[in-house]
């Protein structure tokens, strides 16, 4: 069985629901562009950057000094020019930008990589050529720490409201 019009189909184990999730490729491209790399070295971006070896080459790919940034690397002159991405808590994307210069927030990065194919936006070369990921890419999303279970002695039944005076409850009032 596959995804209509992809002839592939791509299952997400959704650990909290204990299922298993089908997701569609056009939903895992709109959330991550193809030219996200994810945790590549400076090196190997060099590397993929300089193969390409035209101006204006690019690639996003995760920050290896700043946990939860990525990088968005430009290819200029055979030099690559690496700048900041961040997501702020409300999930929009911004480049990290010096001095003066006013911070853009954009919903996806989507919007951001089309901001900045336009000349002149603050970048050393505006985007011309993405350089796209070759294989499919596993994500792992981290998961929140389960707390742990209260163990109640068994011969405890469950009597929790009993003994509490009637001074620890407020009175609803009617609307």
């Amino acid at each position: 069985m596959s995804w209509p019009g992809s002839g592939r189909l791509f299952f997400s184990w959704d650990e909290a629901a204990l299922r298993c999730v089908c997701v569609s490729p056009l939903t895992m491209a709109t959330a991550l562009p193809m030219c996200y790399h994810g945790s590549i070295s400076m090196k190997q971006c060099e590397d993929l950057l300089g193969g390409k070896n035209k101006d204006g080459a690019y690639l996003i790919r995760d920050s290896e000094t700043v946990h939860g940034a990525m990088c968005l690397c430009v290819y200029k002159q055979r030099v690559v020019y690496t700048y900041r991405l961040l997501q702020t808590h409300t999930g929009h994307y911004m480049l990290m930008t010096a001095g003066n210069v006013k911070e853009t927030f954009f919903k996806t990065l989507d919007d951001l990589i089309h901001h900045f194919k336009r000349r002149n936006q603050g970048l050393a070369m505006h985007l011309r050529h993405s350089v796209k990921r070759k294989t499919a890419m596993l994500i792992t999303l981290p998961r929140a720490p389960r707390p742990p279970r209260p163990q109640t002695p068994p011969d405890e039944e469950d009597n929790d409201y009993e003994n509490v005076p009637n001074s620890d409850y407020v009175e609803v009032l009617p609307p």
